[in-house]
C-alpha cells in the first residue's frame, strides 16, 4: 500500500530524516516509534504531501507522490485520514460542522446525506447526539474521537494516527487503542500510528518500526520487538535512563 524509499529531510543544516525505509502492507497496522523529536511527525507531514523529501521517494499504491502537485496530488492525498495530536477541531465549530469538514470540501452529498454521515462517524467512535456541543465542552478524550469521527468520514483508505494517546489518561487511551483496532476490522483500513506509548503499541500493532537518528533501524512483530537483541531498542521499549540513547 505505501513505500516509503531512502527518504531524507533536513531543516536548515539540521538532518531529521537520514534514509528512511518502510513498507506498509495494505490493512497492516504500522506502528511508529521513536523518541520525542525523532522525526515521527515528520514522517507523517511527508505522507499527506505537506512535506517534500530532499531526497527520496514515497509510493501510495505504486504512485510516486513527491512528483505530484495540484489536483493530481490531492486526488492521492484524499486517501489519507488524519487523527491529529491534538484533535486539531476548530473551536468556532460545531462537532457536527468539524466532521462535515471534509465531506464539504471533497464530496457533492447533500445536506441530509451530509448529517447521516456525520451521525454515523459520531456512533461509530461512541458520541451519539453530540453534533451541537462546541469543542470547548468536550474532554480531551471526546476531542479525540470527534477528530477521530472526521478523520474517517469521507471513508479513507489509509489512517494516520500521530501521537493518539497523548494528554489523554489511560483509561481514555486504552479506549483510544480500541477505536483503532474497530477501525482497522470494521473499516478495513490500512494503519500508521505514530506514537511513543509502548502499551498502545503493543495492542494495535501488526508490526513495529523503530525510528532512531534518521533511520528506521528494527521492524518487527510485537514479539519481535520485545525479544529485539538491540540496545537502543530495547533502552526505549523499557524507558530506561541508562543505555545507549543520550537524553542530556
Amino acid at each position: 500500500m505505501i513505500k516509503i524509499a531512502g527518504l531524507y529531510k533536513s531543516f536548515g543544516t539540521t538532518p531529521v530524516l537520514r534514509g528512511v525505509d518502510l513498507d506498509v502492507r495494505r490493512g497492516e497496522t504500522m506502528v511508529v516509534i521513536g523518541q520525542s523529536g525523532s522525526g515521527k511527525s515528520v514522517l507523517i507531514k511527508h505522507l499527506i504531501g505537506l512535506l517534500r523529501p530532499d531526497r527520496g521517494e514515497i509510493y501510495v499504491d505504486g504512485t510516486a507522490i513527491s512528483r505530484l502537485r495540484g489536483e493530481a496530488l490531492q486526488k492521492v492525498t484524499r486517501k489519507f485520514g488524519l487523527l491529529f495530536q491534538g484533535a486539531a477541531l476548530f473551536d468556532s465549530l460545531t462537532v457536527g460542522q468539524n466532521v462535515r469538514f471534509g465531506l464539504e470540501r471533497y464530496t457533492t452529498l447533500s445536506r441530509e446525506e451530509m448529517d447521516a454521515v456525520v451521525a454515523d462517524c459520531l456512533a461509530k467512535v461512541g458520541l451519539r447526539g453530540v453534533e451541537r456541543l462546541m469543542p470547548h465542552e468536550l474532554s480531551g478524550g471526546m476531542r479525540k474521537r470527534v477528530g477521530l469521527a472526521r478523520a474517517i468520514a469521507y471513508s479513507p483508505e489509509v489512517m494516520l494516527y500521530d501521537e493518539p494517546s497523548t494528554g489523554i489518561d489511560p483509561i481514555r487511551a486504552d479506549a483510544i487503542n480500541d477505536l483503532i483496532n474497530v477501525m482497522k476490522t470494521d473499516l478495513k483500513v490500512t494503519s500508521i500510528v505514530i506514537t511513543h506509548d509502548m502499551v498502545s503499541s503493543y495492542k494495535v500493532a501488526d508490526r513495529i518500526a523503530m525510528l532512531h537518528e534518521g533511520r528506521i533501524i528494527q521492524i518487527g512483530t510485537p514479539r519481535e520487538i520485545q525479544a529485539s537483541r538491540n540496545p537502543v531498542v530495547q533502552q526505549f521499549i523499557r524507558g530506561e535512563a541508562e543505555g545507549p540513547i543520550k537524553i542530556f
